[in-house]
């Protein structure tokens, strides 16, 4: 399955690059593809295409603050999480975002 996520916490500095770097590593243990664009204290890295949003399986957005273009994203299933959640639970994050 293919999925997408963003990643952005108040300071954008530690979380956001974790719950990036823990979403990508449990997609591909679960055999996933995922990207992850983060929006942190430099703005938005690793950005996502309206494309790459509209071919997605699931989408996540691990966040605790509002994103920029979050505009993209409106019409389509989406789970809304807590960047820790993401940490510590990453698997749990995509079995929903999939289901």
């Amino acid at each position: 399955m293919n999925l997408v996520a963003v990643t952005a916490c108040p300071t954008g500095v530690a979380h956001t690059y974790m719950a990036k770097v823990a979403l990508e590593k449990e997609a591909k243990k679960l055999g996933h593809t995922i990207k992850v664009e983060t929006q942190g204290a430099i703005g938005i890295e690793n950005g996502l295409t309206q494309k790459e949003i509209e071919e997605a399986d699931g989408i996540i957005l691990a966040i605790e603050m509002n994103i920029l273009k979050a505009e993209r994203f409106k019409g389509k299933k989406v789970l809304k999480i807590s960047v820790s959640k993401a940490l510590k639970n990453p698997e749990d994050a995509i079995e929903k975002a999939l289901a």
